[in-house]
């Protein structure tokens, strides 16, 4: 995990630099009180986003991730917290930070248009692998808690 977040950083931190650089045209500005609004939105997903943690240490455990299928080291499916009510709080979270954003600017739009797409795309690769590593199990999780929306059925 440290290499990977070591070459995130290294690849990321010169887009960072180029738009606090040359941050572009300003689309919008959004005034008081509705920013603090934003920003308060902004602060609960930052919140949030470690209590997701805490509720999956599975997700963050490599042995548990590169586990075989149904093998007692893949270990059950434990769903609590959070993940009772949204599949993927790191993608509601993320998606809540970026977008609530008080201003904008075209590079800052564009980046953030990017990191929807990216974060998305990792999303569907993280559901894939469960489903793999889940079976059914999984698949039946899929079918009664929605991805991003979250909801009060739960599981």
């Amino acid at each position: 995990m440290p290499v990977y977040s070591l070459i995130a950083f290294v690849t990321i931190a010169p887009l960072v630099y180029l738009l606090i650089k040359n941050p572009g045209p300003i689309l919008y500005i959004v005034p008081s009180p509705w920013r603090w609004l934003m920003v308060g939105g902004q602060l609960t997903a930052a919140i949030v986003a470690p209590r997701a943690m805490r509720d999956a240490p599975h997700r963050f455990k490599l042995r548990s991730q590169l586990a075989a299928p149904k093998t007692p080291d893949a270990g059950p499916l434990d769903i609590r917290g959070i993940y009772r009510w949204v599949r993927d709080p790191f993608l509601l979270t993320g998606l809540i930070i970026i977008w609530l954003t008080p201003f904008m600017t075209v590079n800052l739009l564009v980046i953030y248009i990017l990191t929807t797409i990216y974060l998305f795309l990792g999303s569907l690769h993280w559901e894939s692998r469960l489903a793999s590593q889940f079976g059914d199990e999984y698949r039946e999780y899929q079918k009664r808690v929605h991805r991003i929306i979250p909801h009060s059925g739960g599981y």
